[in-house]
């Protein structure tokens, strides 16, 4: 009976498990980082959340799986679409058959665009354009910054409004440019140009809103990026909102999450020094305030002392006396007034009772002669026929004498 020997050459026997594992270890250490396009076939949504499904192209085909924690708010795969994925090959050992593990999932376009993105910025990292070391610090305290932005756009009036909040007496030279589509990318470096040989400003800034890559792809563009690089001036890319990325912010002196922001970082000298006399400000009217606290409790202990208690009670005392001196020469007035008052009315009696009208008021009468003045007392004073003219308390009357004789009585 013939018994089985051992490899020729004395060669390691592998078994299935470690072979595959070797397997595994070579694949996934040459391909931790890939992107792959094809058209999505046999696609299956597992009730996981996990997909699972093949990327072919007319030649070939991989196997992928694409885990629930990726795929949130991910595109979805569909059969037939044609996709860019970017992962990493694994194998799975199980069945002996290398996997693409995506990451992420997009529709070959847009794709496209990422992996050019992720090309030229590996290839110009590479050449140094992103070193801390080639980039330059701001001007402080610039007086004059060069924005270069639609004019038209929300970017623009955002930047003007916050530094003009920060610091009213700085200078905005705005160079208009388009900031998508054709021609963008090439207005943009004349725009840096013509800043860097007229401008006459401190530095430069790049501005534009939040868009889709496609319409930020400009700040993606080659020429764009060595432009800035070789700006003489500061340039702080402000392009997009937080969450998004450009060439133009690798290369860039400084990074700005959005415009808004960048009026802050590049005037973040002014508000700094804002800051610290506000609160100089804050400081001074607090040791004023303390200092005044601190004299009024002296003023208050003043009073609590025996020497200044006496002066106190003499000004009280003093003041009683005159508060008496004043009521004594209020009665004595007032006393005066009242004995003035008496005696006028004894003087208004007098005066009342000599008062002709008061008698004629009893009844009696007043005659006189004629129209003159002179008054008849007696009778040997008229004669028959003369005209007499009698006053009574109310009105008068004109009478004529018939006879006047002696009161025989």
């Amino acid at each position: 009976m013939q018994t089985l020997g051992g490899p020729p050459g004395g060669d390691r026997v592998y078994s299935v498990s470690e072979i595959t594992a070797c397997i595994k270890t070579s694949i996934e250490d040459e391909f931790p980082h890939v992107w792959v396009v094809g058209e999505i076939s046999n696609c299956t949504l597992h009730t996981s959340g996990h997909a699972y499904f093949t990327l072919k192209d007319d030649l070939a085909q991989v196997s992928c799986v694409f885990f629930k924690t990726a795929r949130l708010g991910a595109l979805v795969p569909e059969e037939g679409l044609r996709v860019i994925a970017q992962g990493r090959i694994s194998v799975y050992e199980r069945r002996g058959q290398y996997q693409l593990v995506v990451n992420t999932l997009l529709a070959a376009g847009r794709g496209e665009l990422y992996a050019a993105f992720n090309e030229l910025k590996a290839r110009l990292e590479k050449e140094g354009l992103f070193d801390a070391s080639r980039k330059r610090a701001l001007p402080k305290f610039p007086s004059r910054i060069g924005l270069i932005t639609s004019p038209t756009g929300a970017a623009v009036r955002d930047f003007i409004r916050i530094a003009r909040k920060v610091y009213a007496g700085v200078e905005i030279l705005v160079r208009p440019v388009k900031v998508q589509g054709e021609g963008a990318a090439e207005e943009i470096v004349a725009a840096l140009a013509d800043l860097n040989r007229f401008g006459e400003v401190d530095c430069v800034v790049l501005a534009r809103g939040g868009g889709s890559i496609e319409d930020l792809w400009a700040f993606n563009e080659e020429i764009v990026a060595r432009a800035i690089s070789t700006s003489a001036l500061p340039v702080v890319s402000a392009v997009g909102h937080e969450v998004d990325f450009t060439i133009a912010d690798f290369v860039a002196d400084v990074r700005a999450a959005t415009p808004s922001a960048a009026s802050t970082i590049v005037l973040a000298d002014y508000v700094d020094v804002r800051t610290r006399l506000d609160a100089l400000a804050r400081r001074a009217v607090k040791e004023m305030r303390s200092r005044i606290d601190a004299d009024l409790d002296f003023i208050e202990s003043l009073g609590s002392r025996y020497g200044l208690r006496r002066i106190t009670d003499r000004i009280l005392s003093a003041a009683r006396d005159v508060d008496e001196a004043v009521g004594s020469a209020q009665r004595s007035i007032k006393n005066a007034i009242e004995s003035r008052k008496a005696a006028l009315g004894a003087v208004a009696g007098k005066f009342e009772a000599l008062n002709p009208l008061s008698t004629l008021a009893r009844g009696y009468a007043v005659c006189y002669k004629g129209m003159t003045a002179e008054r008849v007392t007696s009778y040997n004073q008229v004669s028959p026929g003369d005209k007499v003219r009698v006053l009574f308390a109310k009105g008068r009357a004109i009478c004529e004498v018939e006879r006047s004789e002696k009161e025989t009585g």
